[in-house]
């Protein structure tokens, strides 16, 4: 087995594990990735559409 791969590492305490960074990469955030972007504020991704009001309020039949 490589040393170079992910390994895989129990977190002590606890039923999850957690993996080794992947080789090349690193931990400390980029400054673009904290940079605003052109994207919308909401998460639709766009305008509004003539339906979205409708599925905002249409509720299915088990609530």
């Amino acid at each position: 087995m490589p040393a170079d791969r992910q390994r895989i590492e129990r977190v002590p305490g606890s039923r999850r594990v957690k993996l080794t960074p992947a080789p090349g990469t690193s931990a400390e955030p980029v400054p673009a990735d904290e940079e605003a972007t052109d994207a919308p504020a909401d998460a639709s991704g766009g305008a509004p559409g003539p339906n979205d009001d409708r599925l905002k309020r249409d509720v299915p039949p088990h609530y």
